[in-house]
């Protein structure tokens, strides 16, 4: 027998097993299929949502050590804030640059001395708020009715929507977070422990941004281009909010796109005063001065080592402005 020959009575054997397998066990293969790629689907989600639940509980505990941490910090190292604009300086004088906006007066100038108060928390870790839901819903809430809703801080409604689970599965004890690296008002840290606690802080820092990238691939979060609202539902259910400022191509509706890290962990880039440049930074030499976030300009005050990636951004090895 050739080879020709002996191919096609392979072939058409094949056609025959095949043929008799199908109407013999009597299974229709298609649906057995979907049913199979079904269960995968699901089985891929459900352990995907396992491992997430570690990394949002870690998210949990390092914000609560970051909060404790700058708040610690704020009472050792003195920093000041504007009193007409969001400016904020590690120091206790403040600097000379000329950068005010007068939020409250629109009409002055954008170029104008700062006028410095003592900071607060707020300064240094900006809050963002988004609206918590009890339960998902495709309902459509109007502007007027945001009052109605509980508002959440943005990275915890992420740790829980990117994970499906309530609160209390994600951390069941939160109010013993309260205490942690509580310091009293009258204790007075040494170099030692202030190093100690500008270290933690800035770990915790790193720690909190790398988490919400974490989770920011399971739950996509989305930012309003024109008001900086933020959604951290899921796409499919996302509530369609209507913006503040209305754009007369949208209608007063938002524009989302894909919201980073830096829209849930704002960095607040403040002037960083390095050790060869002079007490009081003037505008003069504005550009030789370099800029850190304010956590790092912080815990870089208290002693912490700052990581490599900051250097270029601070300007360490700069020139010295002229005098």
């Amino acid at each position: 027998m050739s080879k020709n020959m002996w191919l096609n009575f392979a072939r058409d054997y094949r056609g025959y097993c095949m043929h008799f397998r199908f109407y013999s066990s009597g299974t229709d293969w298609k649906k057995l299929k979907l049913m199979i790629m079904d269960r995968i689907d699901n089985g891929h989600k459900k352990r995907f949502v396992e491992d997430m639940v570690p990394i949002a509980k870690e998210v949990l505990k390092v914000r609560m050590f970051l909060i404790q941490g700058v708040s610690t910090l704020l009472q050792a190292i003195p920093t000041v804030s504007c009193k007409f604009c969001s400016e904020v300086y590690i120091g206790e004088e403040g600097h000379l640059i000329r950068t005010c906006g007068r939020f409250m007066d629109p009409r002055a100038p954008k170029d104008q001395y700062h006028q410095w108060v003592p900071a607060s928390l707020n300064d240094i870790l900006v809050p963002v708020e988004t609206i918590h839901l009890n339960n998902k819903s495709n309902k459509v809430i109007e502007h007027d009715q945001r009052c109605d809703f509980d508002h959440f801080p943005a990275v915890v409604e992420l740790c829980k929507m990117a994970v499906d689970f309530s609160m209390e599965i994600l951390y069941p004890d939160i109010k013993s977070l309260d205490g942690v690296l509580c310091v009293n008002n009258e204790t007075k840290l040494s170099p030692e422990d202030l190093n100690f606690v500008a270290s933690g802080t800035l770990t915790a820092w790193e720690a909190l941004r790398l988490g919400v990238k974490k989770l920011l691939l399971v739950c996509p979060g989305k930012v309003c281009k024109y008001c900086s609202e933020i959604n951290v539902w899921p796409f499919r259910n996302r509530l369609h909010l209507h913006c503040i400022f209305k754009q007369e191509s949208l209608c007063g509706s938002h524009f989302w796109q894909s919201a980073v890290v830096n829209d849930l962990v704002p960095q607040k880039i403040v002037w960083h005063q390095r050790p060869h440049d002079p007490p009081v930074l003037l505008d003069k030499g504005r550009a030789f001065y370099g800029h850190a976030p304010a956590v790092v300009s912080l815990c870089a005050k208290a002693g912490a080592i700052v990581p490599p990636k900051y250097y270029r951004m601070m300007k360490l090895r700069g020139l010295q402005p002229p005098v």
